[in-house]
């Protein structure tokens, strides 16, 4: 393995490496274009997390055992490869609509859907707005001390606003409850004279403070609801936020004591001149139990009051909805700006400011509150609060107008127009144990007593084929058994049984390893390893697409299969790489012979037997062509004894049998020619032509010397070569001459020859030029080479010499 690592077929590593990587990516990319292909998929539940698209053959012998891997893919390309329908497990989505339920403002009222991970489901939800209808309305009033005035005014409001709400619709009721703040410090003064009258102060009656009580049900009696408003006291407390939002949960909660009819359009009305406390504000009265959000009245009385905590703003909004309730605030124009960050947070609310709580200003109020809100149509949806993180939902409203709100709500809808919302849930993923849930999730159009329940199931596991048996059970679809047993463990869709005694073989023929040691036998069959480096399949676990010699990219040339690291290659190739073609019809040279009889036909294409042979057909021979030295020994023997004669009997046995002799050496013919030269003793040059092809030997010497030109030629190089020796000697002498008359000094006497010194001592003048010429190499193994070089002086007496 590491040899083939370094090259195989002499094909260098990073080309093989480069190759390797492009067959990888290219089976990562036909399966399931990366969409569902992962090799970290090994079952059928990991699969269909992948995606609503992807799919699971669980078809025993898919691929021949190959990757389990290439197992999950798009339904098209399983279906492609040879997996049937009825072999394969995909993401179930399913839109059911119950029409069997009537309906009249919503509709559909019950859907059922079924999701995978990562899938989504549309449908579509109608919201009809009616013409009239019945109108429930509930004032809910704050009594303490500094609303004195304003309770006084709502004594007229009941007959005035019903003959007002006629135009709108015929048909109204209404209740009436009042609040204060919890009964416990330090909201109220717990002093004993001060918890039964809390105006004790003022030589005052009042009531003692509560948090909620309910005083009158819903009646189309206008005459009773006067009569209970004449009746009303006001109350007190200490501080300044009042519990509002406490009273609204319980008036909101307990249907059956408030009366809210089912078919009516519910108001709840909030009367304050003061903010409301907030959840968490009871811990300053060491109340930490949240809100449970349930009805809590005895005798038409808040018990849970002094238990629980106020309601936070989310749970409110959520019993509004669920219990179809419209709320509106009537504040005090002081309070306008904290109820109006308010009632942003709480769906179908209207917030009315009023200076004075006279009644033609709340009647005004209510009319325009009810008209509002029935011309605004909204949608919420929840989800159950322990799958909330698991689902997304998204709302597309279409207006009667033929527009699309951004802020999920219609404006302006009149009677008998309805209103379509395209609603979608999405499953991110499945519970932390991956098994199916069911869920259901509500469709509230805001302020209608109708709704739409959808029930939602999350398919998280396979229920066929990944999970067979190879015993007993043929079915293909088969719940996953009890795995607690240690001996058993799924590969493949096969589980391994040590109870089994298959007689199944899992060995090839003549191998000592089962499933050629790259695999294991699960149930007599193969179940081929995962690698990196590309797919493992086949019966024995024998093929593979990566670890044999690639040519022109394509594995075994494209014309075969690997098999244990080597190709088998198809009919008509052959080659390492399956790259020669078997025929040898391509070698055949003009002469009927294979290669010119000098060579094998490999791969379609000559090989020479000799070296010296080359050509498509081993025709050429270009060292044998220049040898015209082979052939002097006969041109002499001829020259020697038949010059004369022209007669080439005398030398038969020394040459080839076709010689002749021409006066001239004949042209170039259709056949292949070698001009020759030969050079004789007497310096005389003869010219001969050889040819030698299919066998035969064929030799023209010509009988026209060339010598007269070749002494003339001799004799004039001859006297060249004397004249520049003459001509050299001469310039050595003059140059020789000058540098004597230059190097003699001026002062200088010169007699004789001898040169005299003046001024020094004969003794210092040196008789030898010494010079250290250093000579370094380029890189110098260990230090320079330094030689050291005596040149002797002349003496100064000494003549020239030559």
């Amino acid at each position: 393995m590491t040899s083939w690592l370094r090259t195989y077929g002499g094909v260098p590593l990073c080309l093989l490496l480069c190759y390797v990587v492009v067959a990888i990516c290219a089976e990562a990319s036909s399966a399931g274009d990366s969409v569902c292909w992962s090799p970290s998929v090994t079952s059928c539940t990991e699969c269909l997390r992948r995606g609503p698209k992807c799919a699971w053959c669980f078809k025993k012998d898919f691929l021949g055992g190959s990757w389990t891997s290439q197992r999950c893919d798009l339904a098209v390309n399983l279906l492609r490869r040879g997996c049937g329908p009825e072999f394969m497990e995909q993401s179930d989505i399913k839109v059911e609509v119950n029409a069997t339920i009537s309906s009249t403002q919503v509709s559909p009222q019950d859907i059922g859907i079924t999701l995978t991970p990562g899938s989504e489901a549309s449908f579509i939800v109608a919201v009809k707005q009616l013409e009239r209808y019945p109108v429930d309305l509930y004032y809910l009033v704050d009594i303490s001390a500094s609303m004195q005035e304003n309770l006084d005014h709502l004594k007229t409001v009941g007959v005035a606003l019903s003959l007002r709400m006629t135009e709108h619709s015929s048909d109204l009721w209404l209740g009436f409850g009042s609040f204060v703040d919890k009964p416990v410090s330090p909201y109220i003064n717990v002093h004993p004279s001060k918890i039964n009258n809390p105006c004790s102060d003022y030589e005052i009656r009042c009531r003692p403070a509560h948090g909620f009580h309910h005083v009158l049900s819903m009646t189309r009696n206008m005459s009773e609801f006067t009569r209970v408003i004449k009746r009303q006291r006001i109350s007190g407390n200490m501080d300044t936020p009042e519990g509002g939002l406490d009273a609204m949960l319980q008036a909101t909660v307990c249907q059956n004591a408030v009366g809210w009819r089912p078919e009516a359009k519910r108001l709840l009305l909030l009367m304050t001149d003061q903010p409301s406390h907030l959840a968490l504000d009871s811990r300053l009265a060491g109340i930490v139990t949240p809100h449970d959000g349930l009805c809590h009245l005895e005798n038409n009385v808040y018990t849970g009051s002094t238990r629980m905590d106020h309601p936070s703003l989310g749970q409110l909004s959520d019993k509004l909805l669920e219990n179809n309730i419209h709320s509106i605030f009537a504040v005090d124009k002081q309070q306008y700006q904290w109820y109006e960050e308010l009632v942003r947070l709480l769906p179908g609310s209207h917030l009315g400011r009023l200076g004075h709580f006279q009644a033609p200003n709340l009647i005004q109020l209510v009319v325009d509150a009810y008209k509002r809100l029935l011309s605004e149509v909204a949608v919420a949806v929840s989800v159950e609060d322990n799958a909330v993180s698991r689902y997304w939902v998204n709302v597309s409203p279409l207006c009667p107008d033929g527009s699309t709100a951004k802020d999920q709500r219609c404006s302006g809808v009149q009677p008998n127009q309805t209103v379509y919302f395209n609603i979608t849930i999405g499953l991110h993923a499945c519970p932390d144990n991956g098994e199916d849930e069911d869920i259901k999730v509500m469709v509230h159009p805001v302020g209608y007593n109708e709704s739409t329940i959808v029930r939602i199931h999350s398919k998280c596991q396979c229920h066929c084929g990944p999970t067979r048996r190879c015993q007993d059970d043929q079915s293909p679809c088969r719940e996953t058994p009890n795995r607690s047993n240690h001996e058993q463990r799924p590969v493949l869709g096969l589980i391994k049984d040590s109870s089994n005694d298959s007689n199944w073989s899992c060995r090839a023929e003549g191998s000592d390893v089962d499933c050629s040691g790259r695999g294991e036998c699960e149930c007599g069959s193969c179940v081929c390893e995962q690698s990196r480096l590309g797919t493992v399949y086949g019966k024995y676990c024998e093929i593979d697409d990566f670890s044999c010699p690639y040519k022109g990219g394509l594995l075994c040339g494209g014309q075969g299969v690997c098999v244990s690291g080597e190709c088998v290659c198809e009919e008509g190739w052959t080659g390492d790489s399956c790259g020669c073609l078997v025929s040898t019809a391509t070698c055949q040279s003009t002469n009927g012979l294979l290669c010119s009889g000098r060579g094998r036909c490999v791969c379609g294409k000559c090989v020479c037997d000799d070296p010296q042979y080359s050509g498509d057909f081993c025709e050429r021979c270009p060292a044998c062509q220049s040898t015209c030295q082979s052939y002097w020994q006969c041109v002499d023997c001829h020259l020697s004894h038949s010059h004369a004669q022209k007669e080439p009997g005398h030398c038969n046995n020394t040459c080839a049998s076709l010689v002749n002799y021409m006066d001239d050496v004949p042209g170039q013919t259709a056949e292949r020619w070698v001009q020759c030269m030969y050079i004789s003793n007497d310096s005389c040059r003869y010219r001969f032509q050889t040819s030698s092809q299919y066998g035969q030997t064929q030799l023209y010497i010509s009988m026209r010397p060339e010598c007269a030109s070749s002494n003339w030629l001799v004799g004039t190089f001859l006297s060249i070569c004397a004249l520049t020796v003459l001509c050299g000697l001469v310039v050595v002498a003059m140059s020789r001459l000058l540098l004597q008359k230059k190097g003699r000094p001026s002062g200088i006497n010169v007699e004789g020859g001898g040169y005299h010194c003046t001024g020094k001592d004969l003794s210092y003048i040196p008789t030898t030029n010494e010079k250290t010429v250093t000579y370094r190499r380029d890189h110098p193994p260990d230090r320079p080479l330094e030689m050291h070089i005596h040149v002797p002086k002349m003496p100064l007496g000494d003549p020239w010499q030559y």
